[in-house]
């Protein structure tokens, strides 16, 4: 649409990997679809069999249930695109779908982190305060903590949708990325002063999203390891075994899913300069890679699962 001698932008257009040879694009599409699958798959298994299998209704397992409804939706809101992007040549996306898309994914995001919070909250109350256990961690304690997670992130980042909504799109239209993002979308907004604030506020945003629940999280585990590991006799070295296996899945999650990202962060604040291909495997990385990774995690290192998998 062209308004004076401005053109509105009404469409964007995802590049994916600007460096990608075309010869690749099958691979690429091959690749992202069986990606899909694999989200799909074992995220729609680890909820369907925590709701059948009634020894697993437990407030552990209905943080696993969250967990693994957010990474269903996350791989459903991003990887269609991305596969119709090398699949089909469809690089094209309306604006509103494209606005659409980052809301989800930013929100998604910062709900992931709150769950893993919730998932190390969980394990520090079971093991350096057990017997309050039973008190603090119920179903209706998780449910609520759970709801209140996905009601105020989504409330949240509309502030933050409607904050970036209020720039204006008159010249490039290109993402260089595999998905709509707020960095990618922001940075093709008019008005230098109004795209430093609208990044500003998403910086702020994406701290609070990510280092708060970071904080608890490595506070959790080092109390974990330090009071409830350390502290124990050898002669209870079973008890020392079982506190850190319950552990280890909820640590190999929030390793997966912090370290690429922190990576990522530390590295533009400390000014090294990547390739775009090389940084956007980077945000692929930290984004689907724990979606798909997740459900192996809970089977094979979780007992109480992997007990009722061999039952089954």
């Amino acid at each position: 649409m062209t308004t004076g001698n401005k053109t509105i932008v009404t469409e964007f257009i995802i590049l994916g990997f600007p460096g990608l040879d075309p010869a690749y694009d099958g691979l690429m599409a091959a690749v992202f679809f069986v990606l899909y699958l694999i989200i799909v798959g074992g995220n729609l298994l680890i909820l369907v069999f925590i709701c059948y299998e009634r020894c697993l209704h437990k407030p552990t397992y209905f943080i696993f249930c969250h967990l693994a409804m957010n990474d269903l939706l996350f791989g459903t809101v991003t990887l269609p695109k991305m596969i119709s992007i090398y699949w089909l040549d469809d690089r094209v996306v309306p604006f509103g779908a494209c606005f659409a898309q980052m809301y989800f994914v930013h929100s998604l995001g910062a709900i992931h982190s709150l769950i893993l919070l919730f998932m190390a909250l969980d394990r520090f109350i079971a093991i350096c305060v057990p017997m309050r256990y039973p008190a603090l961690i119920t179903t209706k304690t998780v449910s609520i903590m759970c709801g209140l997670s996905w009601a105020l992130t989504f409330l949240r980042m509309a502030g933050i949708l409607a904050n970036v909504l209020t720039l204006s799109f008159c010249s490039s239209n290109t993402i260089m990325q595999c998905y709509c993002d707020l960095v990618s979308i922001a940075n093709l907004g008019s008005g230098q002063d109004e795209v430093k604030f609208v990044m500003a506020v998403a910086v702020g945003n994406a701290l609070f999203s990510l280092l708060v629940p970071l904080s608890f999280i490595t506070f959790s585990y080092i109390s974990i390891i330090l009071v409830a590991v350390l502290k124990l006799s050898r002669s209870r070295s079973g008890e020392r075994y079982k506190a850190l296996s319950t552990c280890t899945p909820q640590i190999f999650i929030t390793c997966l899913y912090y370290l690429p990202r922190c990576f990522v962060y530390l590295s533009s604040y400390l000014g090294f300069a990547f390739g775009i291909d090389f940084k956007i495997s980077l945000v692929l990385l930290y984004s689907l890679c724990p979606a798909a990774v997740n459900p192996i995690i809970y089977c094979l290192k979780t007992k109480d699962i992997k007990d009722c998998i061999l039952k089954s």
